[in-house]
Order: C-alpha cells, then structure tokens, then sequence
C-alpha cells in the first residue's frame, strides 16, 4: 500500500463504497429517465473514481464532462477566492446537470460552482455526493443524492488524498487519532 496502514483505519470497503454508488444511482435513476439527457461533471481531482463508478450505473442519455477549481485564502467566514483550473467544455442548457463530488466539507467551492452553472440555464442541477461532512458547512449548500453523511476525520482512497496521493485506493481509510 502506499501508506502507513498503522496510521489508519479501513472505513469503507469496496462493497460499502459498491453499495452507496448503488444507492444513489437507483435514486438519480428514479428522476431521470432513459430519454433525459444527464450531465454529469466530475469535480477533479477527487471525483474522477466517483463519475466513473457512477457513470456505468445510470440508466439515461448521460454524458461526463469535468471541472478543476482551487480555493485560496480559505476562512471559516467563507471569504477567499475561488479559480477555475478547468471548466466545463459543454453547454448545459437543455440538460439535467448532476455535480458530483467525493465528498463535501465546507460547501465553499461547491457553491461556487453550483452558483456558476445555475447561472447557465441547465434543465434542472443538482449534486451527487459519495461523502459528505455537513458539519464542517461554512455555506448553505445541500446535496441532492448523498451516499453517506460522516463526521469530521481525515479520510483517504477511493478519490480522496493524502498529499496527492492514495487516491487510488479502492476502499476508504480514517486517520487513527491518538488516545
């Protein structure tokens, strides 16, 4: 493995993780239908395993496309500036947008980026979430289809990183905090 397993502790496997992404694909399924056109956009890095997983279970016209942003001078009042790295290559009008994430924290980005793609005039937008921390919300953001709410901890695979690394684990770890 590419980390210390002393140091962590397996949180999700492959089946729980399996079982989540199936879950919200049966809910995403039961909105949309086989002749919706569906975007998703895969919020990199961390979402990119999440898209793919999710893409191959959805039952509608769907296409994936991806969007990078960064956040700098990031406070608990929510202020700081947001960049777009990548942006989306599509045009969302006339379809159904599904931002999909990891996993949600601060809300900060994600609101930003909701924000800017509302403002394009898709169908309908909403969010996918395999994660999400809505304890650590600095903003008003909710998730639309969420796999699992968890507390505050440091998380790692399955998109999730650890200095840019072990985004390829295939099951999801927590830091073992010192008692």
């Amino acid at each position: 493995m590419q980390f210390d397993e002393r140091q962590f502790r397996k949180f999700l496997s492959e089946q729980d993780i399996s079982d989540l992404l199936d879950d919200i694909a049966a809910a995403i399924n039961k909105d949309f239908g086989m002749n919706d056109k569906v975007l998703l956009v895969g919020v990199l890095k961390g979402a990119i395993v999440v898209t793919a997983d999710l893409v191959r279970r959805l039952h509608s016209d769907v296409d994936v496309d991806f969007v990078r942003c960064t956040a700098h001078g990031k406070s608990l009042s929510g202020s700081g500036t947001i960049s777009i790295l990548r942006d989306i290559s599509v045009d969302v009008r006339n379809r159904h947008v599904i931002i999909v994430e990891e996993i949600i924290d601060s809300g900060r980005t994600l609101k930003f980026l909701y924000d800017r793609i509302k403002s394009a005039n898709p169908l309908s937008l909403k969010i996918a979430t395999l994660l999400d921390k809505s304890s650590k919300r600095v903003v008003k953001i909710d998730a639309d289809y969420v796999g699992k709410v968890v507390d505050d901890q440091f998380l790692i695979g399955y998109g999730l990183d650890l200095e840019e690394r072990c985004r390829n684990l295939p099951e999801v770890y927590a830091l073992k905090y010192p008692n």
